[in-house]
């Protein structure tokens, strides 16, 4: 009984440690996820639109979205977010780690990949509600800049209006192609993290330390980024497009806003964002793996 009361502990330490840090890598990083939800935004399904990148958007968006706070618009809803999406996908992957193999060492990549994307789904699920409230206020910035008129006044003002008019199910619009997007991110990301650590301590080319830690996490945001900017923009577009008339709606579904934006923007149109969103992945995971694997390290409890 002791024994279960301490895995018991364990757990909800590992749940609080992971929304911990998650939240400090959130804060750090959300402006250039606020970047790349609006460049990806930029030019859905218009037959010709003016170019740009990552510098011009970011500089819009302080120049016309009441300054550097313009680049936080929607941080609560992603803070929220976290408290839900991370400590399931970091805790239930470590959890099926554990069931499978007797150590971090004994699975394949291959096996982690699947245990880091099935993990990513079902926390992708939980999670997918606050997830669209905070791409739908990151993309009221863009209509404010535009002369436009919000829709929404806060993340709770969000979330009613979405009920109201979409409906309770309204919630998880975009979650198809959002659990896609979970399963790559995740496969990449905790598989790759996990095995690039352990190879770099293995090899001896560094200690299980900051710098491991950094190494490692580059890698697996280089990784999860490359799987996972396609869907990312089939998710983002998706999610920002409110319930409506069939015949006003952009995007009939996932496939059909796939189709649409290869047709008229072309097939590199799927990797639009793809800079600011390895930008954001490699600060993100370097400043949530470090903080966790130090939270760990005071809690008494084992490395990743």
């Amino acid at each position: 009984m002791k024994i279960q009361e301490n895995g018991g502990q364990r757990s909800w330490t590992k749940i609080a440690l992971t929304s911990l840090s998650a939240m400090v890598a959130e804060t750090t990083t959300f402006p250039i996820d606020l970047t790349k939800t609006r460049l990806q935004l930029h030019g859905q399904s218009l037959s010709s639109t003016r170019s740009t990148n990552a510098f011009r958007v970011a500089s819009e968006i302080v120049r016309s979205d009441q300054g550097l706070l313009g680049l936080y618009k929607g941080l609560s809803p992603a803070i929220l977010r976290h408290l839900f999406y991370t400590p399931i996908r970091i805790v239930g992957y470590e959890h099926f780690r554990s069931i499978f193999g007797t150590d971090a060492d004994s699975l394949s990549l291959s096996s982690k990949a699947l245990i880091g994307g099935l993990s990513g789904v079902v926390a992708q699920v939980v999670a997918s509600p606050a997830d669209l409230v905070k791409v739908r206020m990151q993309a009221d910035g863009r209509m404010v800049s535009e002369g436009l008129r919000p829709r929404y006044s806060g993340p709770y003002d969000a979330l009613n209006k979405i009920v109201h008019s979409e409906g309770f199910g309204g919630l998880w619009r975009g979650v198809f192609p959002n659990v896609q997007r979970a399963f790559l991110v995740n496969m990449g990301e905790l598989a790759c993290y996990d095995s690039a650590k352990h190879f770099v301590i293995r090899n001896r080319i560094c200690e299980d330390n900051i710098y491991a830690h950094t190494l490692a996490s580059v890698m697996s945001g280089l990784s999860a980024t490359a799987l996972s900017c396609p869907a990312d923009v089939v998710k983002t577009r998706m999610m920002n497009q409110a319930v409506g008339k069939e015949e006003n709606l952009v995007y009939r579904n996932s496939y059909d806003c796939l189709v649409k934006t290869v047709k008229i923007e072309g097939l590199k149109a799927l990797w639009k964002g793809f800079f600011p969103t390895w930008a954001r992945l490699g600060p993100w995971q370097f400043v949530f793996w470090v903080s966790y694997e130090k939270f760990r390290k005071v809690a008494g409890l084992s490395s990743f």
